[in-house]
């Protein structure tokens, strides 16, 4: 029927079901996000059979557990098993209180793509980057009793493959201190994601090359002025030095925290208290150095007419991830800006292990 959800939209409702603790299920696996997992949820799965703990190859790393399929590691779950020792493995904030986490052991089974595609699912809920699993024998079936959101598997799969649509849905101007003749246009995506926005300065061509940045959201540093970071100078820098040539484009994607989220981004931030790096509290988290999509800024520059850009930057992965996706980068620009005492060691950080180039 074409009243029916389709798979994005049944997988927008899968996200969201996460978030509250509810459980979701993919072909025949049941799944839970284990940040909110309730002891009476736990104890209804553990009737239906083992249990497994799903995690990413950092945060298996950090548990010294082997890894038998390069980016999830899967682990038996003992029976008596409660939800308190599952958020105590899976939040690395308690590693220091809780220090023995074992024996633990990996396994192998059939499932692993199922647990592929749940763990990108729970990633984009921004909840840790863990999750429990259990066997069913008719994941549907099991759905319609319990009124859980259902994905099969193999449309699943073929649904994380695509790149989603982006679509303006309203502009208006709007001028800010650097830029008078500012405007604002709102893009959404078609897949239940964050919304992005694009500010436009002036009228730019679209027969020569765009000055443009792609800025992350920063909470704690665009608006609260954050000392740790470098993004409220950086995020203010562009718009003066777009607003100096009298035109281009800074877009301002939602993807807090290098992609993990306000929430997480703190966790790293407290681990960061502890003498961690921000590459070390990432990875202990269970995420990538960087969770971010710059797809969605190549996507949203074609959209609006553009094929060339000049790129307010010192990351080069985002020259590579738009010229890989259609966009020409002419030149890379440097926006070395908003070093100070406390963000010394971050800055550091980001150009011996993540690349950023600070000339």
């Amino acid at each position: 029927m074409a009243i029916a959800p389709k798979t994005s939209e049944i997988l927008a409702r899968a996200r969201s079901d996460l978030r509250i603790g509810l459980p979701i299920i993919i072909g025949n696996l049941i799944v839970l996000a284990s940040e909110n997992i309730e002891q009476t949820r736990l104890d209804e799965l553990q009737k239906i059979g083992s249990l497994c703990l799903v995690l990413t190859r950092w945060r298996a790393k950090t548990l010294n557990l082997g890894l038998y399929d390069q980016d999830v590691v899967r682990i038996r779950l003992p029976i008596d098993i409660n939800s308190q020792w599952i958020r105590e493995i899976s939040d690395p904030s308690m590693d220091l209180i809780n220090p023995i986490k074992g024996p633990l052991k990996a396994i192998r089974d059939s499932k692993v793509c199922e647990a592929r595609a749940a763990m990108r699912i729970i990633k984009e809920t921004q909840l840790l980057p863990s999750i429990v699993v259990c066997d069913l024998a008719c994941g549907q079936s099991y759905s319609e009793e319990n009124n859980l959101t259902y994905l099969e598997s193999k449309e699943l799969i073929r649904e994380q493959s695509k790149i989603s649509k982006l679509k303006p849905i309203v502009s208006a101007d709007l001028p800010i201190s650097v830029a008078i003749n500012c405007k604002m246009i709102i893009f959404r995506s078609d897949d239940g994601t964050a919304e992005h926005y694009v500010f436009q300065v002036g009228n730019p061509s679209r027969d020569k090359p765009l000055l443009t940045r792609l800025h992350s959201t920063c909470f704690t540093g665009d608006v609260l002025g954050s000392l740790k970071c470098d993004c409220g100078p950086q995020l203010n820098g562009a718009l003066e030095q777009i607003a100096n040539y009298g035109a281009g484009i800074l877009l301002y994607l939602n993807q807090e925290g290098r992609g993990i989220g306000l929430a997480n981004k703190i966790r790293a931030y407290s681990l960061q208290d502890q003498g961690f790096d921000t590459v070390e509290a990432n990875h202990r988290l269970g995420f990538e150095d960087d969770e971010r999509d710059y797809k969605i800024g190549a996507e949203i520059l074609k959209d609006l007419g553009f094929s060339e850009v000049r790129l307010l930057t010192n990351n080069p992965q985002k020259v590579s991830m738009l010229k890989e996706n259609g966009i020409n980068v002419i030149t890379r620009l440097p926006l070395k800006m908003g070093e100070t005492d406390v963000n010394r060691k971050y800055l550091s950080t980001k150009a011996k292990k993540s690349g950023h180039i600070f000339d």
